[in-house]
């Protein structure tokens, strides 16, 4: 069997302290729970001493989270590992995190000791840690950058005090494989340490080198590693969970270990964490960005239609996500567009294929990506026009509420090729739910937005106004209908009609997928 790497989870600690991604205790609490499905090993809940609101957080997950090991950092002083030991008092599996500078930049500026006196500080503050918790974490802050000798001395002198794991942090993320490799390869070998003690890595990103440096730490004997969902941390973040357990797994020929990750709960973290944080993932974020496993190439398309691993060294489905990643858009080509089709109900062949690809490329060059009630549209032979047949905004008007009390009220119009012009208002406790919902009853699509992401886009010179400013507002936003995901988009000067034009897109098209459901098309009507 295959020796298992722990992966220990800091996206409540490091990954929040960041600029951009503090969370409320509920928040965090969600977050918490969506690593215990993930099973991750240990989960540091925060930091109990840095506030009362990270003290409670840590009480409550303590208390309601079951699974991994719950753990507080603490610096090598009385009152933050007290702190620590008071918040993790109910839960079922704790672990005390102790950090103490080590390098001598720390030492002499930021701590003003010299290396007994932090020898000593390390020998005391592990043994106290070890009256409130048997499991102890001693980090060797800035590890990367202390003398070698003084680095084996302090991890030994932990192991001594009773620290059951000897974590080795690239604190700045300075380092680099090669110099990772050798580096744990030369602790494993020259600590004193019993046999259970676990080395363990926590890379930062600064470099860009973070995942590549705790691969490269794995392979030199390290067996835990520390990270965080997406990747977030300190400046430009830690070691991203995702990217380090599916390299493990996808190349297991090659690193001979695993992890104990249900790796099917990932893409769900992923999207836990962005929801509270309101931070997504770049779109070509390895494992868990949007175009992870999406193909707009017709190249690529055909090759993935053929045999996926033509272009895919992991399944979508591993991670959680449900897709066949095909992207329909200007670089597609007829193989994906046929393929598509048939999947709609649609025989695309012959003239009947020319004429419906022909179309799709006029429409993927105005539009970009060719969604799924466009593309019902082209199936159903009525080419640009086709999209006369579905909603658009006429006009958004709103009213203020008179009083404290009441919700703003949305009047909404919009036409439709057949059915003309229809207005409907609704109320709710803001404009934009209020116009939402206004958009939802006149259309029949009864939705709840899962996902809203803005873009300010300065326009060009010959774009701007008379007064020389000028801009386009950019809304994708993702809709849950019925249990199912559907997205749309749209690009306007201003950012409510974008909204809700975003909005009717993507309700468009859960409408054509309902629409193709109740009535599916004959095959003899295609295009």
């Amino acid at each position: 069997m295959m020796e298992q790497v722990r992966i220990f989870d800091t996206s409540l600690r490091d990954g929040e302290q960041a600029p951009g991604f503090s969370m409320s205790e509920d928040a965090k609490l969600r977050v918490a729970r969506a690593l215990a499905a993930l099973k991750v090993d240990v989960i540091e809940a925060g930091f109990a001493a840095a506030s009362p609101g990270d003290a409670r957080s840590i009480v409550r997950i303590a208390e309601e989270v079951e699974g991994p090991v719950i753990c507080s950092l603490a610096r090598a002083t009385d009152g933050d590992i007290r702190a620590a030991g008071a918040a993790l008092a109910n839960a079922r599996r704790k672990r005390i995190h102790v950090f103490l500078g080590t390098s001598p930049i720390h030492r002499e500026a930021k701590l003003e000791l010299t290396r007994a006196q932090v020898l000593e500080k390390i020998r005391a503050s592990v043994a106290l840690a070890r009256e409130h918790a048997d499991d102890v974490e001693f980090s060797a802050e800035d590890a990367i950058r202390t003398e070698r000798d003084f680095l084996v001395e302090a991890l030994s002198v932990a192991a001594a005090s009773g620290a059951t794991t000897l974590n080795v942090p690239d604190t700045v993320g300075y380092t680099t494989p090669d110099e990772i490799y050798e580096l744990f390869r030369h602790l494993s070998v020259h600590v004193d340490r019993p046999r259970e003690v676990v080395f363990s890595a926590h890379c930062h990103d600064d470099l860009g080198m973070a995942v590549a440096n705790s691969l490269a730490a794995v392979r030199g004997g390290a067996r835990q590693v520390e990270c965080a969902v997406n990747g977030i941390g300190e400046r430009a973040g830690n070691c991203a969970l995702e990217d380090v357990v599916m390299a493990l797994r996808t190349r297991a020929d090659l690193f001979g270990v695993s992890t104990g990750i249900d790796t099917t709960k990932i893409l769900a973290a992923s999207r836990t964490l962005a929801q509270v944080t309101n931070s997504p993932p770049p779109r070509n974020k390895s494992i868990v960005g949007a175009n992870a496993f999406a193909h707009e190439s017709g190249i690529h398309q055909h090759g993935i239609l053929k045999n996926r691993e033509t272009y895919e060294i992991m399944k979508p489905e591993d991670i959680g996500l449900a897709t066949d990643g095909i992207v329909l858009g200007k670089h597609s080509g007829r193989h994906a567009l046929v393929a598509r089709a048939k999947g709609l109900g649609f025989a695309l062949e012959g003239e009947t294929l020319d004429r419906a690809f022909a179309t799709f490329k006029e429409v993927a060059d105005e539009v970009g990506i060719v969604d799924t009630a466009r593309l019902m549209a082209i199936l159903a032979g009525s080419g640009r026009e086709g999209r006369q047949s579905f909603w658009s905004l006429r006009k958004i008007d709103i009213r203020s509420p008179v009083s404290a009390k009441a919700w703003p009220v949305a009047r909404v119009e919009l036409e439709h090729g057949e059915r003309g012009r229809v207005t409907d208002l609704a109320s709710a406790p803001g404009a934009l739910d209020a116009a939402f919902a206004a958009v939802s009853q006149i259309m029949g699509v009864p939705a709840r937005v899962d996902k809203l992401e803005l873009q300010y886009i300065a326009a060009d010179a010959g774009e701007r106004a008379s007064d020389g400013q000028g801009a386009n507002v950019l809304i994708e936003i993702v809709l849950e209908v019925e249990g199912e995901l559907f997205s749309g988009r749209a690009r306007a000067r201003d950012i409510l009609p974008c909204c809700l034009a975003a909005y009717i897109d993507a309700a468009a098209n859960a409408e054509a997928v309902r629409r193709l459901r109740d009535t599916p098309p004959k095959r003899a009507e295609a295009a």
